[in-house]
């Protein structure tokens, strides 16, 4: 069982997510918090394996939340839960080392998803976050497109045909199940080709490796 801790200030929304998440066989609520610095203190109680964190809490926000769990119990995995599709936010989730970045408006079956991938030690985010966060970085001036187009361009080449095409879904903010559907092949295969693209490209994260393909105009339906 995939035990998780669920952080939220107001009761109805945890009371939703506790729902969702005991639909799945494999997960287990086995506390809720108010806030962050009790949500911090469950992880001191229980043997916890996933923290879900609500962003916005009284006393310790989920960001400074995330920030105490990686110092005091690296090994659990978190995800950052939002209303919000903040550029800035979700950098500094990953930048914590946050395990995730999913909306408050996620279908039921994307936030189990998230639940299990960060349990497997895997990275989530929602498409709808990554391509924020990739549109609104992707953005600058006019002038600096062209050196960064072939900047890219140069890293790419270090990537097979198959890669290359992955990535550029990964560029459109798909999940790998939904790339895996649009190239006809398992979500475990598309797992399998985004590990090797992050490891080829040096990226630590899904949102790295989009920018690259942004920057390198990759077109995911070519």
């Amino acid at each position: 069982m995939i035990r998780v801790i669920v952080a939220d200030d107001e009761p109805l929304i945890r009371a939703g997510i506790r729902m969702i998440l005991t639909s799945a066989d494999d997960i287990d609520v086995v506390a809720e918090a108010g806030n962050g610095r009790e949500a911090v203190e469950l992880v001191r109680l229980h043997a916890v394996d996933v923290a879900l964190l609500d962003i916005r809490m009284p006393l310790l926000d989920g960001l400074a939340a995330l920030a105490e769990l990686r110092r005091i119990a690296p090994t659990v995995r978190t995800l950052i839960l939002t209303t919000f599709g903040e550029r800035d936010n979700v950098l500094r989730a990953l930048g914590e080392g946050g395990a995730g970045f999913l909306l408050k408006d996620a279908a039921p079956g994307e936030l189990i998803r998230a639940v299990r991938a960060a349990a497997a030690g895997d990275a989530f985010l929602s498409p709808g976050v990554t391509r924020h966060v990739v549109d609104s970085l992707a953005t600058g001036p006019g002038g600096a497109a062209g050196a960064r187009r072939d900047a890219a361009r140069r890293r790419l080449q270090a990537l097979s045909a198959r890669e290359l095409e992955v990535l550029a879904l990964l560029g459109e903010g798909l999940s790998n199940a939904d790339a895996g559907q649009r190239i006809h092949v398992s979500e475990a295969t598309v797992k399998t080709y985004v590990s090797r693209i992050l490891t080829k490209l040096e990226c630590d994260n899904r949102v790295q490796a989009a920018l690259l393909a942004r920057d390198a105009d990759l077109d995911p339906h070519a």
